[in-house]
């Protein structure tokens, strides 16, 4: 297990929490955990760590390399590198830990400084340690449309129009910033994209000479379909959440208990474990959520999600399966950013009401893949307000789309939802 470790940021102590669960079981003879951690504070350095139970972090560090911007694809990729030369396994699972923000690429830190005149100080916000946590001092109604685009990134985007464009202003300014992004580095100011993510999992996947195992992403907002179809090919299960989630993240004493017991367990096994103990590990009214999905499956669940969306565009013309559509929009399970909704929950819900032949068995084919034929392998929730999730999110927004939509984006070239999302807000006048 190689966990990379972006706490550059608001995270910093939840990272030291967390390596202090690694350490409650540690490396075994059959199963290695390697960390490479980079912390803000007054000890910038980076460090990499071979985690054995007991004892204080410290005495687990094995290699300091100074500042590094995490953000970096190469600083990554070099990570992987040294893990796989030092500690080869039949094996690999690598965990990114940190912020997440699904398919969306903007550079936050681009549209802050452009959209403030100057550098955001980063270190004196008042954010609390959560992953999609509110609360800060900065409550301009600019800079908290900054922050809502900001949730939404995966990584760091270089796609400089679509940082040209207009944000969105409709959010409560009240609420103040909410940071999420994935391997966000505040000193660099950088973060990686789903492009660079690609290359770095697919230059893994030509190391290893195979598919990366497991990606499991410790972060807000990952388990998207556009999210696992940019991964397809070069990773074979992937682990994230729909929803935000808490600053505790994984529990990672009680998944590599299972690990360390049980190391010939297959990566499907062990995903569907690792959600079952994240899910566990929080209490009933959490509101969080956590899934696993066989990325071998990415082209058919595309597949079928094109089919619905053909299906749909063709029949907005149509008053009563538009007003369905709406419907089923305003009812399905969404959340922290509301533009992203339970892909399941919306086909079951459009499939009672719609009353067109072809839309409904669309529909029931998209819940067919994720469900009966095991896109996802598992999934759970906790909280009355993630009961209608399935474990596969997409892109839905009611209002207008992010340009990056369009530019970035493997399953917007091969599907045509994006042309049905163009169609549906030009039909309800957004």
């Amino acid at each position: 297990m190689m966990v990379y470790m972006c706490g550059d940021n608001n995270l910093d102590s939840a990272g030291i929490a967390d390596l202090r669960e690694m350490k409650k079981v540690g490396s075994t003879n059959q199963v290695n955990v390697v960390v490479q951690y980079d912390r803000s504070g007054n000890d910038h350095r980076t460090k990499r760590y071979f985690v054995r139970k007991g004892g204080a972090p410290s005495s687990d560090v094995v290699q300091t390399l100074g500042e590094t911007n995490m953000g970096d694809p190469k600083v990554l990729e070099d990570f992987i590198n040294w893990g796989i030369k030092n500690y080869p396994a039949k094996r690999y699972i690598v965990v990114l830990w940190n912020h997440g923000e699904g398919w969306d690429d903007t550079d936050v830190y681009h549209e802050a400084r452009r959209s403030m005149g100057a550098n955001i100080t980063r270190r004196g916000e008042v954010i609390d340690a959560s992953r999609g946590a509110d609360g800060t001092n900065v409550s301009t109604r600019r800079l908290r449309t900054v922050g809502q685009r900001f949730k939404r990134a995966l990584f760091r985007s270089t796609i400089e129009k679509a940082l040209s464009q207009p944000m969105r202003v409709e959010e409560d300014p009240r609420s103040g910033v909410i940071s999420r992004a994935i391997c966000l580095d505040d000193d660099a100011e950088d973060f990686l994209d789903n492009i660079e993510l690609r290359k770095v999992v697919n230059w893994m996947k030509k190391k290893i000479g195979r598919p990366l195992d497991i990606l499991g992403m410790d972060a807000c907002l990952m388990s998207m379909a556009e999210v696992c179809y940019q991964l397809r090919g070069d990773v074979l299960v992937t682990i994230g959440s729909e929803q935000t989630e808490p600053g505790d993240g994984w529990p990672y004493d009680t998944v590599l208990d299972y690990l360390t017991k049980k190391p010939t367990a297959t990566p499907q096994e062990l995903a569907v474990t690792i959600v079952n103990k994240y899910i566990a590990s929080y209490p009933s009214d959490a509101g969080v959520t956590q899934a696993a999905c066989d990325l071998t499956k990415s082209d058919l669940m595309a597949g079928v999600v094109d089919n619905l969306a053909k299906a749909m565009k063709s029949k907005l013309d149509d008053q009563n399966v538009l007003t369905q559509i709406v419907l089923a929009r305003h009812r399905v399970q969404s959340y922290d950013v509301e533009d992203n909704i339970d892909l399941y929950d919306f086909c079951d819900l459009l499939q009672q009401s719609v009353g067109d032949a072809n839309i409904e068995a669309a529909c029931r084919q998209v819940k067919d893949v994720i469900s009966a034929q095991g896109f996802v392998l598992n999934s759970g929730f906790k909280g009355a307000n993630m009961k209608n999730s399935h474990g596969l999110a997409i892109y839905f927004p009611t209002k207008q789309i992010i340009n990056l939509y369009d530019t970035n984006l493997d399953f917007t070239q091969k599907t045509q939802w994006s042309a049905f999302l163009k169609a549906y807000l030009a039909s309800t006048g957004r």
